[in-house]
Formats: C-alpha cells, structure tokens, sequence
C-alpha cells in the first residue's frame, strides 16, 4: 500500500496547479517520487496533402511551445520548492505530434498517473482523447482530477466499481497501492440485487482479500432501476462522502460503447470527483 513513483501530466497553465496539489496529498503519505511532465507538441503535416508551410510557421510555433513549457515549469517549480518528497522535472519533445505516445513512453515505470479531465475551451488542439488513448495503452492506473476540484483528502473514503471483468480485477488490486493503510472502501456491485448477499462468492472473496491489506471494507449491492451505471457510481460516491473513484476502463468495444454507451467515456467528461481508471 504504498506509491513510490507518481508521474503527473502537465498539459495546461490552467489545471498545472490543482493537478500538483492533488497529486501532492499522495506523495506526501509515502514520500514518493514526483514527476512533472510537460511533453512539446510538433507540428503535424500529411505527405498526401499538398501544400507550402513557410519556415516562419515553424519557427512561431516552436517559440509559443517553449514559452507555454516556460510557463508550466514555472509552476511546477513554485510547488516542488514548498514540498519535502522528491520531486523531478521532465520535458520532452513528442516528434510524431501525439502526446499521448511519449505520456505513455514516460509512464510504464510509475505507479501512478495523475491527469486532468478534459477541457475542451481551454486545451491544446492536440491532447484531444488523450486520457482515453493513455488508459489504454499505459498499462497504468489513471487518476483524473475533475476541472475546478480542490481536493482535501485522496484515499481516505473509496467506492470501487466491480463487475467480473478483467478491468475491475485490475482496478482491486492497482487501488491496493492508492488507499491510506485505514482507508474505507465500499465496494459497489451494480445489477439485481440477489436474495442473498452471501451466495455472491466472488464479490465476497474480493471484498476479504482487499480488508486483508488494512483497509475497512463494506459490499453494497445497487439496482440500476434505468440509470446509467456512471450516474449509479456518482450517487454511491456522494452519498458516502467518498474523496475518490475506481472502476476499470474500456471493457466493451467502441461497437458497443457508440450503441449502448460507455460508463468510461461518460466519467472522464462528467465526474465531479476524482476516478482512478484502470485497463
């Protein structure tokens, strides 16, 4: 139970603050290693279109990318100076225009990635699906901190969504090392309820070994009674007073998730606390 590396995605002057301070609360806890990584966007041009782009362009363009990473870095320095836990500056240039790709080069050796939601009025034209993309192919656990959270507590009060799936399996056990060592975590089982609670093996057996790493565990069995399964997770999480979701990521194809919908896709637009997302 215990985060040693936490990586956290600085895409905006905007979110750069509130996504250090939330990714903070952790660090503190275990001391871990801090990254703040800023990652330069290219331009991006296509062989099939014809066209002249002036040496003019490139030269703007990497001039804004430098004074925004400026800015960025400026930030992220003011917090680490104010902190004790080990903290590391990493920039590097995305060649092929997709942040996403160096986001999750950078990313297969932490613990955890800390994100913000997406803010379609304010981000970079390029980072577009890039929370998506980084769930995905990371193979990392994904916290998302919602726009304008201020977070207080991480860790301390969780609800874990669980169905069967190899996603929620995933996101059990990636919260062992995210949870305080006497967190609450109420595990959340979404469907009929059955007529006898005891008789749901898995979800029981699951719910015993998460208290065995000290965390007080509860199972609550929840009918969705025609809501959609993020408005379901949301109304737990509110009425627990929980600091933080988990649930795991992607587990239909997008086939399905465009005829039936996505609780995925609907949390990372919508969630108004924070959601670690695993795959």
């Amino acid at each position: 139970m215990t985060l040693c590396t936490i990586l956290v995605s600085l895409t905006s002057t905007t979110s750069a603050k509130r996504l250090l301070e939330a990714a903070a609360v952790l660090a503190r806890r275990d001391n871990a290693h801090l990254i703040g990584l800023y990652v330069t966007e290219s331009l991006v041009f296509y062989p099939g279109i014809a066209m002249h782009i002036p040496e003019q362009s490139f030269q703007d363009f990497a001039t804004s990318q430098r004074a925004h990473a400026r800015e960025v870095k400026n930030i992220f320095e003011a917090f680490a100076v104010t902190e004790d836990f080990p903290t590391e500056w990493r920039q590097v240039s995305s060649e092929n225009g997709f942040l996403a790709d160096s986001i999750v080069e950078c990313a297969r050796s932490v613990d955890l990635i800390v994100m913000p939601q997406e803010d379609d009025a304010k981000d970079r034209p390029m980072i577009n699906d890039l929370q998506e993309r980084v769930i995905k192919e990371s193979g990392r656990p994904v916290l998302v901190i919602p726009r304008d959270y201020e977070v207080a507590a991480l860790g301390e009060k969780i609800v874990l969504g669980w169905s069967e799936t190899r996603e929620a399996t995933r996101a059990m056990h990636d919260l062992i090392d995210v949870v305080s060592p006497n967190a609450s975590v109420r595990v959340l089982r979404i469907g009929k309820p059955p007529s006898n609670t005891l008789a749901d093996h898995q979800a029981n057996d699951l719910a015993v070994a998460l208290s065995r790493h000290g965390p007080g565990v509860e199972l609550v069995h929840r009918d969705k009674d025609g809501e959609k399964i993020a408005d379901v997770l949301s109304q737990e999480a509110f009425e627990m007073g929980a600091d933080m979701l988990a649930t795991g990521a992607f587990g239909h194809s997008r086939a399905y998730d465009f005829v039936i919908g996505a609780a995925t896709r609907s949390l990372l637009r919508v969630a108004k606390l924070p959601v670690m997302f695993s795959k």
